[in-house]
């Protein structure tokens, strides 16, 4: 590219255009994770806003929660809106997240009945315009899916943080975000698979509070502090209507 057209790309407005070779400046700053060495490595310096951002992993409870917290501590501080869990694999633990700082009536739990419901409650969670953040768990979608699930975070400023299995790594997706994370015994460690600039030299280790140790028995969520099996003292809602 010659130095005109790249003296051209850089007078544009950011967020409009972005260089393979370096991170994306998008126009209005990321939500900081709660984590320096991560929010260097994000365009915006946080998490993205307005957009779908997946996090795969083995399995529930190494660790997944724990890395949200500083950022679902923010976002509940900062204004009056729900934040939706949708179709976890086990319920949050209530105590745990108070604990946290976490406002336990913020929190709503939506329990779909299948994988179709599940992606219209998705979708009306950030349509609705009640929603400060949406935290949902697929266990698998197609590309079309996700890119109905992306345009709906974008168009709702709303920003859709969606769990999925560490094999989905393999398929392609329109998330501006994807991480894949591993535990180990003393911290979880985050590949970025995916971010608007040049692929990540080595994977981030961070140390998470309550991440269950050692990572032998992630498998098992109720070792994690922030998931359990008995039922939430939060909003509960489930998702019974038809779609129309």
């Amino acid at each position: 590219m010659s130095a005109s057209a790249l003296a051209t790309l850089a007078a544009l407005p950011p967020g409009l255009v972005w260089q393979a070779d370096r991170l994306a400046r998008p126009a209005e700053a990321g939500m900081p994770t709660g984590f320096a060495a991560l929010d260097a490595q994000l365009p915006g310096g946080g998490w993205p806003r307005g957009a779908l951002i997946e996090l795969l992993g083995d399995a529930p409870g190494i660790g997944e929660l724990g890395l949200l917290l500083p950022m679902l501590r923010a976002a509940t501080a900062a204004a009056e809106r729900w934040i939706a869990w949708i179709a976890p694999p086990h319920l949050p633990y209530a105590p745990a997240l108070a604990a946290a700082g976490i406002p336990l009536e913020r929190l709503l739990l939506l329990t779909p009945d299948d994988h179709a419901e599940t992606l219209w409650a998705i979708r009306q969670a950030l349509a609705s315009g009640g929603c400060e953040v949406v935290l949902a768990w697929l266990a698998r979608a197609d590309t079309a899916a996700l890119r109905r699930l992306q345009l709906a975070a974008e168009e709702s400023a709303t920003p859709l943080f969606l769990f999925r299995p560490a094999a989905a790594a393999i398929q392609s997706s329109p998330a501006s975000l994807r991480l894949r994370l591993v535990p180990t015994t003393d911290a979880l460690t985050l590949d970025i698979l995916k971010r608007r600039g040049p692929a990540l030299a080595a994977p981030i280790r961070l140390t998470i509070p309550d991440r269950p140790t050692p990572p032998s028995r992630a498998l098992d969520p109720t070792h994690d502090a922030l998931v359990c099996a008995d039922p939430p003292r939060f909003a509960v809602a489930g998702i019974h209507a038809r779609r129309g």
